[in-house]
């Protein structure tokens, strides 16, 4: 049976891919909360917080999981882990599926944003995350005809510890550039993305597949940065074509 490592992006848990653990009950899904993540402990110190750290701990659980090779998908801050397992064992990933995610690194810009959202995280705690966070992660159409997303994506940041917070800020921040790994792939690789990401715009997540070879790339209608919650249909169809595609 063909495994899939899920992993979720920030400031959310496992549970973004409930629907996909649901759905695609064909294949081995594994979905686990990161550190500091939903219930999984995490260190107080954001130094020990990076992609590098993430990756290692989900190669350790493939280890005990006794998985050799896996389907690794990943959302926003999962598909920079996704690269960052692709770095450290690349013969361990059979296919990529990288959704609402970008390659390239923070601009200075969007350092010191990382580091202002922490530092208020760190007084006001993972409301204020939520209240900051949430419009710009679901689509527009979302925010309108979707309540019970918006309550359970808000639900979700606001039960976050904040020392999980502010880890995975730092490790945004000072995530290495994946640029130089996309021209490398040589896996079966689907990039989705939605047609009303604010946070990565279709278009940007476009031009990223067209530079990886051989790279299926689909827009979800309807759907903003977090299409596993906001059109979980719709994407459990395109990964259910993608992984009955793999030999």
């Amino acid at each position: 049976m063909t495994a899939v490592l899920m992993i979720h992006g920030f400031p959310l848990d496992h549970l973004l891919w409930r629907h996909q653990v649901s759905a695609l009950s064909r294949w081995q899904c594994l979905a686990p909360d990161l550190r500091g993540a939903g219930a999984s402990p995490g260190p107080d110190s954001p130094d020990e917080y990076s992609m590098a750290h993430y990756a290692g701990d989900l190669i350790r659980l493939l280890d005990d999981s006794r998985i050799d090779q896996v389907v690794v998908c990943g959302l926003s801050m999962g598909g920079y882990i996704a690269f960052e397992l692709l770095r450290q064992v690349p013969k361990r990933i059979r296919a990529l599926i990288l959704c609402n995610t970008k390659a390239v690194a923070d601009t200075p810009e969007g350092k010191r944003g990382r580091d202002a959202l922490a530092g208020r995280a760190q007084k006001e705690g993972a409301r204020v995350v939520a209240g900051e966070l949430v419009p710009k992660l679901l689509a527009r159409a979302t925010a309108e005809r979707q309540p019970d997303v918006v309550r359970e994506v808000t639900e979700m940041i606001e039960r976050q510890s904040v020392a999980g917070i502010v880890g995975e800020l730092r490790a945004l921040r000072d995530r290495p550039d994946s640029t130089p790994v996309l021209a490398r792939i040589r896996v079966p690789v689907l990039v989705v993305a939605g047609d009303d990401d604010q946070l990565i715009p279709a278009a940007v997540m476009q031009e990223m597949a067209g530079t990886v070879p051989g790279a299926r790339f689909v827009v979800i209608p309807g759907a903003g940065h977090l299409p596993p919650l906001e059109q979980p249909a719709a994407l459990n169809r395109i990964l259910a074509d993608f992984l009955g595609q793999l030999r």
